[in-house]
């Protein structure tokens, strides 16, 4: 059998897939206010548990402070923040496949190793983004 045509171990659910989710009660300004409640836990798990995430936090602090301090245009500005945001999105992201990885076992496994390792890899793409933005646009300012 090929890959695709594995069976799973997972016993396939019995639930009527239609229902709603038990998670999904809420509208309106409730729902609002318990995702901002949600948001902000999930970042100061990540400040209080994630060394990756309170490093890239620092180089924020260092990064957005000097976009706007330098002589950049909106646009440039922009960039050069929206680059350091998406850093720390996408450590975000790779701290929860991690969590969600680890909840299932801490047993050495290839398709964790794989799940881990992609998340990693989405990382590393958008420091070098962050760092191709920071590079071009300062390059620019130096030349003038």
């Amino acid at each position: 059998m090929s890959d695709t045509q594995t069976q799973s171990p997972v016993p396939a659910q019995t639930e009527n897939p239609s229902e709603p989710s038990p998670h999904k009660g809420r509208r309106g300004f409730a729902r609002l206010r318990q995702a901002t409640r949600n948001s902000w836990s999930g970042l100061r798990f990540a400040v209080r548990e994630e060394s990756a995430f309170r490093q890239e936090l620092a180089l924020a602090a260092c990064l957005v402070p000097l976009a706007l301090l330098l002589p950049f245009g909106a646009l440039e500005r922009l960039m050069l923040i929206g680059s350091v945001v998406l850093v720390l999105i996408v450590e975000l992201l790779n701290s929860s496949i991690e969590a969600a990885i680890d909840r299932i076992s801490f047993e050495p496994h290839a398709l964790s190793k794989r799940a881990k390792d992609y998340g990693s890899a989405a990382v590393m793409l958008a420091l070098l983004i962050c760092a191709m933005v920071w590079i071009t646009l300062s390059w620019r300012l130096i030349e003038r």
